[in-house]
């Protein structure tokens, strides 16, 4: 497991005027010997719990929970995506005591805003949602806690470093269902090749026709199909963020960069680096625009631990709070590439760069 850094949610909590203790921990070690009574259950969202990206970066932070802190863990999917087959699974873990329970995307607002309510001795940790009765006005109680990230941030590094990267040519967007988190990659990723453009001498260009919405997170074979089209009109990288769809976009690009082609892919939520490898340690992942899924889901855990579970709370987990950015390590990129993205990084930390949320005069 990798090691835990610093504690995300401490550092929000305490530029927020919140006193919580450090949430971070040490690298995981099976022989420290730490147990805890506490059982954290997840109910995947659209997707399975290895689609390299949203279930899966969530799923990873909640087993370094069970790795460092000795909880107990579980998962279970859906049979489908509506309120009530979401509130039947949060019901099965609730009955199995695991009373601590992490759902990753807005699909689940309606149904936590009524388990908050039904398991008043549970607790909730929703990512890119907010409770409500279907009138979408946040109803966030003591036993919850709501949880967004800067994915236009995360989306505007990962252009900038396309951009440098490649010099010139031409970039596309695949995106799963058109939702606020994947439009906000998509408008990040257009101002980040924008900027580079303006600003560090490059010429990567995006056309609206190559910047498409699925419609599902799991349709891999539409994924393919559409990377393909986007490859055969001359883009050269694809920004996918498309879960499950995404995956057919990368299995693509993997089939014509062992036919000799040099087309590229930016990953999504998590480093998506190993899951584009072809022919030995070579990968079509240029880079992967991610939020930090894992380390959030992780201290949530150990908030609870702690007795510090900030309840009530609607936290963003943005650049200021190392929240988003790209991987530590990029092999595709070059140092003149990274040393540039940091720069900007750094900008976009101190608000010297304000990337917007808002579509204005973007591509969809």
């Amino acid at each position: 497991m990798k090691k835990r850094k610093f504690g995300l949610v401490m550092s929000l909590l305490l530029a927020a005027g919140t006193m919580l203790a450090g949430c971070g921990s040490d690298e995981g070690d099976s022989s420290k010997g730490k147990e805890s009574d506490l059982r954290v259950g997840m109910v995947t969202d659209a997707g399975t719990i290895d689609d390299k990206s949203f279930n899966q970066g969530t799923w990873e932070g909640i087993l370094m929970a069970e790795e460092d802190l000795g909880v107990k863990t579980k998962y279970l999917k859906p049979a489908g995506t509506t309120e009530a087959e979401y509130l039947k699974e949060i019901g099965n873990l609730y009955d199995a005591e695991y009373k601590f329970i992490i759902t990753p995307g807005f699909k689940f607002e309606t149904a936590v805003f009524q388990a908050q309510d039904k398991y008043e001795d549970a607790k909730f940790v929703i990512i890119d949602g907010n409770p409500h009765n279907g009138d979408y006005n946040p109803v966030v109680k003591d036993n919850t806690v709501a949880v967004f990230f800067a994915e236009h941030e995360s989306g505007f590094l990962a252009g900038v470093a396309a951009a440098v990267e490649l010099k010139e040519g031409e970039a596309g967007f695949i995106g799963g269902m058109e939702i606020p988190a994947v439009q906000k990659f998509n408008w990040g990723f257009q101002q980040g090749l924008k900027y580079a453009n303006e600003n560090l001498d490059t010429n990567v260009t995006m056309k609206a026709e190559n910047v498409v919405y699925q419609g599902s997170f799991d349709n891999a074979a539409a994924g393919g199909q559409i990377a393909a089209q986007f490859y055969d009109r001359g883009v050269d990288v694809i920004f996918t963020a498309a879960g499950g769809v995404g995956v057919g976009a990368i299995n693509e690009a993997k089939n014509r960069a062992k036919a000799g082609d040099n087309v590229w892919i930016v990953g999504v939520d998590v480093d998506q680096f190993e899951d584009g490898k072809y022919d030995g340690d070579k990968s079509v992942i240029l880079t992967s625009a991610m939020k930090k899924l894992d380390q959030v889901a992780f201290d949530m855990v150990q908030a609870e631990i702690d007795g510090k579970f900030p309840g009530g709370e609607t936290l963003t987990f943005d650049a200021k709070n190392d929240g988003i950015g790209l991987p530590e390590k990029n092999p595709n990129l070059s140092e003149e590439t990274t040393g540039k993205v940091k720069e900007v990084y750094e900008k976009v930390k101190s608000e010297e760069i304000k990337v917007s949320g808002e579509q204005g005069d973007l591509f969809k």
